[in-house]
């Protein structure tokens, strides 16, 4: 297998710190997503690419063994165990106890060989590595449950989103990582979840809150106003001399509660009274004659 170096992959140095591989990394992610440009075969490869040098570089393990043994970073465990057979084997020779074959016969066992003199056979065993994957979202696609469809290395993988799944969140699908080896089990997929919110709602927890503009003659009135939800609007009753910065609730009107089906947090709405203005001189007029009334 040829070198890759990961390294330049992500166009940072070697010495990069953690956070300057990730913001590299978001970068290029966003960038050669395949669906910014389905069409585009070249920009498929390039995210499998920078998806796999991520991989690598944002584990400070698996950077550590790449740094050590480049393109055979996933088989450093190996090497490091035929070292110390070999130096085991070489201090056999000095006490007259060495096998010729014992150095490579361990390599042939390792990576699929005949296995050790004497009729020993078969190979170690190694768990793959495991994926790390980053899946950006809209606050309002958390919302509900769905499926999507996710590409890891090549891989199609269709994911059912629970509803309510928070930001920087993190789950692990079993087995969806690298291939084991000589037959080992397979790594898993760790995805973490990038919401960002659009919805013009302020989240905390599982409740939302937003605002809403009154006019003034509704406040001191009552009367109705209409806000917005994520189920479509609501109409709301204003109470007669509301004052500004009233806060009302809406049971069950927020954010669903993950992995709870049915159960939501609460909707909070502030009012805000906004105070007219090219008053007419008539208006002026009541006006005044109000002021009057609340003076005396």
């Amino acid at each position: 297998m040829a070198f890759i170096d990961y390294y330049k992959i992500l166009g940072v140095n070697k010495d990069a710190s953690s956070a300057e591989i990730k913001k590299a990394y978001r970068k290029l992610a966003r960038k050669y997503h395949p669906d910014i440009s389905p069409n585009d075969p070249q920009a498929e490869q390039k995210f499998k690419e920078i998806n796999e040098a991520n991989e690598v570089l944002s584990n400070s393990e698996n950077r550590k063994k790449y740094d050590k043994y480049g393109k055979d970073w996933q088989h450093s465990e190996a090497f490091e165990q035929a070292n110390r057979q070999n130096q085991q084997n070489t201090r056999q020779q000095y006490s007259g106890g060495f096998s010729e074959g014992g150095y490579s016969d361990f390599f042939e066992s390792m990576f699929g060989g005949s296995g050790f003199s004497g009729g020993r056979s078969g190979g170690v065993k190694f768990r793959g590595e495991d994926y790390h994957a980053e899946l950006e979202l809209n606050l309002k696609d958390v919302y509900t449950t769905h499926k999507r469809t996710l590409t890891v290395n090549g891989k199609n993988i269709r994911l059912t989103i629970p509803a309510g799944v928070e930001n920087g969140q993190v789950i692990k699908i079993n087995g969806y990582g690298g291939k084991g080896v000589n037959g080992g089990p397979n790594g898993d997929l760790h995805i973490t979840f990038n919401i960002k919110n659009h919805s013009g709602f302020k989240l905390s927890n599982t409740n939302l809150y937003t605002t809403a503009e009154l006019d003034l003659y509704t406040a001191l009135l009552g009367g109705t106003t209409i806000i917005n939800s994520f189920t479509g609007q609501v109409k709301l009753t204003v109470k007669p001399e509301t004052q500004n910065g009233t806060q009302v609730k809406l049971k069950g009107k927020g954010f669903p509660v993950y992995k709870k089906e049915g159960q939501f947090g609460d909707l909070f709405v502030t009012y805000h009274i906004t105070m007219p203005t090219n008053l007419t001189s008539k208006e002026k007029e009541l006006f005044t004659e109000l002021s009057k009334l609340r003076s005396s």
